[in-house]
């Protein structure tokens, strides 16, 4: 067309190009090295910060036996083993007993990955790892690095870890992740490399490595979390050098997050997101992201036959912890035992769908916010906080307790122009401003039927125009 045609050129200044170009390349115009300093400044998916709420799968062998937790075999046939345990064995097996005849038990025979799908998208949880590999060695696929210790040759029959994959991809928009336990307790090339001071890798070359590419090239997850350093360092593991395979080359580049369990220099330094310890909850803002990884039962990974009631904690407790957690600017990840077969237990489908329940009303204080100014109430202990993603005029005041018919909040300083909504209710308008000491909120008297939840309830307080 000619230069009077009235339409604009269709083409784009050389900066526009350039940022459209940056925008299109994104994280793959980036290669990194295996070293933590390049490793570490790889920016976080937002999708892992968004979600809050993951949940864990601790299912095996160590199902079969189910009594203690998941190290039953190490406390049984270790260095220095409990004497419970080798009761247990004594009163209730045969004396030549060993422990790969548990999974021929590990039968698995009312798995369906379909109704698990169900549950945990219920749930309100946004992602779910499943243990593919713990320290016992045995895969819940069939790996071709664990001829006969893996699930598809012996106990299901079955890939484990691709049916349910597969149907959380099919029925839900849940992310899936997988945990892989580096070192195994009694596999007899980590022992030669532990006996020669790790100065030899056998073990890693022929057997923890190929599994780890083995999964993420077949299962594409979208979480590595990696547990078990065996009281070595990262570079026995080859660690940096997975990492830097995983955010450069792998199917998952631009998706997959990593926790920081690459050897015993990296917990709570490196990785993607840091776990630290078993249940961390710090309650207090950390510098870089982490995780919660927690349980339902106070005392295990794994179902229990000798749990009783108290051992699991309740809604209320369970709440508390989502709530600590999201507000110190960490995701939760919380844990499941399945039965030896593929039974969730009433327990713990009762808490997930209860989280659900509250989540329904009070997501909208979890998924996609930042942490606040404050994490505690100064006045009131039991209030935390969170922020709109995005718009810090918007914070969420979550109560663990009903305040009755005052609430006193020492952190908001609000203005004429403050607006508070208890969500699932609605609009508080009888608030009253103390003068250069937070806020006042009246809380009406709510009729039965309208009480937007049973345990923990969440204010919005922002600013209207």
């Amino acid at each position: 067309m000619g230069k009077s045609s009235s339409l604009k050129p269709m083409f784009c200044s050389l900066p526009a190009i350039i940022f459209l170009l940056s925008q299109s390349v994104g994280v793959q115009s980036i290669r990194y090295t295996p070293d933590w300093e390049s490793l570490d400044s790889r920016p976080l998916p937002t999708w892992y910060d968004e979600s809050k709420i993951g949940i864990f799968l601790h299912w095996g062998v160590f199902s079969v036996p189910s009594y203690v937790n998941e190290w039953f075999w190490y406390w049984w046939k270790g260095p220095q083993p409990h004497a419970d345990i080798v009761k247990f064995m004594t009163e209730n097996y045969r004396p030549d007993w060993t422990y790969a005849d548990f999974a021929e038990q590990f039968t698995a025979e009312f798995f369906d990955p379909y109704k698990w799908a169900e549950i945990f998208n219920a749930s309100g949880a946004r992602y779910v790892v499943q243990v593919t590999k713990h320290h016992e060695g045995f895969t819940s696929w069939p790996s071709a690095h664990s001829f006969n210790w893996n699930a598809k040759d012996v106990g299901p029959n079955r890939d484990l870890v691709g049916e349910l994959s597969s149907a959380i991809r099919a029925k839900t928009t849940l992310r899936y992740g997988v945990y892989h336990s580096l070192f195994e307790w009694f596999h007899p090339l980590f022992l030669k490399d532990k006996a020669n001071n790790f100065t030899t890798q056998d073990f890693v070359v022929t057997k923890t490595m190929p599994e780890l590419y083995e999964l993420v090239n077949t299962y594409k997850p979208d979480i590595v979390w990696s547990d078990g350093s065996g009281d070595t360092i990262d570079k026995y593991w080859n660690s940096k050098e997975f990492v830097a395979w995983l955010y450069n080359d792998s199917p998952v580049k631009d998706t997959v997050v990593t926790n920081d369990r690459w050897g015993t220099n990296c917990g709570c330094k490196h990785g993607g997101f840091l776990t630290c310890a078993d249940r961390y909850n710090p309650k207090k803002k950390q510098n870089r992201k982490w995780e919660n990884a927690m349980t339902i039962d106070r005392y295990a990974w794994t179902f229990r036959r000798e749990a009783k009631l108290s051992d699991f904690l309740t809604i209320e407790e369970l709440l508390t912890s989502v709530i600590e957690t999201v507000s110190c600017g960490g995701n939760i990840l919380i844990n499941v035992g399945p039965t030896k077969d593929g039974m969730i237990r009433p327990i713990y489908e009762e808490r997930l769908r209860q989280m659900g329940s509250w989540l329904k009303v009070n997501g909208e204080a979890i998924y996609k916010t930042v942490p606040w100014t404050y994490q505690n109430d100064t006045l009131t202990p039991n209030v935390w906080y969170t922020s709109k993603k995005g718009s810090p005029s918007t914070i969420y005041a979550l109560m663990l307790k009903w305040p009755g018919r005052k609430l006193f909040l020492g952190a908001p300083q609000p203005t004429e122009r403050s607006e508070v909504t208890l969500l699932g209710y609605g609009k508080l308008t009888d608030w009253v401003s103390i003068t250069g000491a937070g806020i006042q909120i009246e809380i009406p008297v709510i009729p039965i039927n309208s009480v937007p939840c049973l345990w923990a309830w969440a204010l919005r307080i922002t600013e209207v125009k």
